[in-house]
């Protein structure tokens, strides 16, 4: 036969304690940095961050390194614009890469082209069913050379427009005078 549990009862049952996790023995981002760069990359990262915790002067940064104080400085110099790259945020979603845009672009030039011979076929049946004749096609000599155009100054067609108007103004406009008020 079975008890019924009065609500006394279940205050009175310790609930389970969640168990801490184990602590990795490294953090995530020591894995990372020992996988990523070369020897002498890290050799560079360490003795410069030696140099920012004031473990080491800058003199002997450069005589471990084996370069001038100068070109140290210029490491240092590129490193911090490397870290200050790195803690920029990054975009949010995928990134679009070239070759991916120009991907896409050619895939609508397709698809244009198609939707464009379609349309092209339906306003043939269109104009089959009116009755219309299709247009001739183009004549093979007439696409290859255009006519050559004849120069004109723009200024001489503005100044005979202006003389075929008002004759004695367009004179004193040509004159550099003024043109009489009436």
């Amino acid at each position: 036969m079975s008890v019924p549990i009065t609500t006394n009862e279940k205050a009175a049952k310790p609930e389970p304690v969640a168990q801490p996790k184990p602590k990795n023995k490294k953090p995530l981002g020591l894995t990372q940095l020992q996988n990523g760069a070369g020897r002498e990359a890290k050799r560079l990262a360490a003795v410069i961050l030696e140099v920012l915790g004031g473990a080491r002067s800058p003199t002997d940064a450069a005589a471990a390194l084996t370069v001038s104080l100068p070109r140290y400085y210029l490491l240092e110099a590129r490193a911090l614009a490397g870290l200050l790259q790195a803690c920029e945020p990054r975009p949010v979603g995928r990134v679009r890469s070239a070759e991916h845009e120009l991907t896409t672009a050619r895939k609508q030039i397709e698809r244009l082209q198609q939707e464009c011979a379609r349309s092209q076929a339906l306003a043939r049946v269109a104009q089959r069913t009116v009755g219309l004749l299709p247009p001739p096609p183009p004549k093979a000599g007439a696409g290859g050379k255009k006519r050559k155009r004849k120069p004109t100054v723009r200024a001489l067609k503005v100044v005979e427009v202006l003389q075929s108007d008002v004759p004695g103004e367009a004179e004193a406009v040509s004159a550099g005078e003024q043109p009489a008020k009436e």
